[in-house]
């Protein structure tokens, strides 16, 4: 399980790391806990592309496609289409694998939630103003990110994205990074959102205090039989 929440919602840089440098740290850590990736075997991929400009990760590419004095910009991959692309310090690099600390991070809270979450919902049971929402579904669209002003007077970038299970389907409000974690026909969970009403139709959003996660579910219905329902 993977929790890919509160990207771009700001946390106060660690003491060794700037803010930009931990975000990047705790993205990669996401990465390599959505494909299977033991993060150590995933950080010696990205130094050996780092040092060769090209590196394999189990079904992942990894390529250096620029180097900076101080930062390197890499482009993931796989048979199936692009996967992410990044700046990193290259300090980060020289480093002994500062994945680990945001992997077992990850490992630890997914434990706390196995033990305090609620029931999960159907998303026909969703109506808005519900709150410390649990529910899971299939990605079934998503839109390109657009970049838009908040209400802080800020610009983020928002993607509506269709989410379904075998009752009904609801829009699901991704920032920034969140949705690049994310693809069609992902299973995910959502722990902790809520549903708002947005131009007369209910939307699901995650929050500050929500998580969302994709998870491994065979038996979670596919994309064509949740057409069929």
């Amino acid at each position: 399980m993977q929790s890919l929440s509160r990207f771009g919602r700001g946390r106060r840089p660690g003491k060794h790391h700037s803010y930009s440098e931990e975000r990047g740290i705790e993205y990669l850590a996401r990465i390599s806990v959505k494909h299977g990736i033991d993060s150590d075997e995933f950080f010696a991929c990205l130094i050996e592309a780092w040092k060769n400009q090209k590196a394999k990760c189990k079904d992942l590419e990894i390529e250096c496609r620029e180097k900076t004095p101080d930062h390197c910009i890499f482009l993931l991959t796989r048979s199936d289409g692009w996967v992410a692309q990044f700046p990193l310090a290259e300090r980060v690099l020289m480093e002994a694998n500062p994945l680990k600390e945001f992997e077992n991070k990850m490992l630890l809270r997914a434990q706390r939630l196995a033990k305090s979450k609620p029931a999960r919902l159907k998303i026909e049971g969703l109506s808005a103003g519900r709150k410390h929402v649990t529910v899971k579904a299939r990605v079934l669209k998503m839109s390109k990110p657009k970049l838009v002003s908040t209400r802080f007077g800020t610009q983020a970038y928002v993607s509506n994205i269709i989410i379904g299970d075998n009752t009904e389907t609801i829009e699901l409000s991704l920032w920034n990074k969140q949705a690049k974690a994310i693809s069609v026909g992902d299973v995910i969970q959502i722990d902790n959102g809520y549903v708002a009403s947005f131009r007369g139709k209910r939307q699901l959003r995650i929050g500050r205090r929500g998580e969302i996660d994709v998870v491994k579910d065979s038996d979670f219905p596919s994309i064509e039989q949740l057409k069929k329902t």
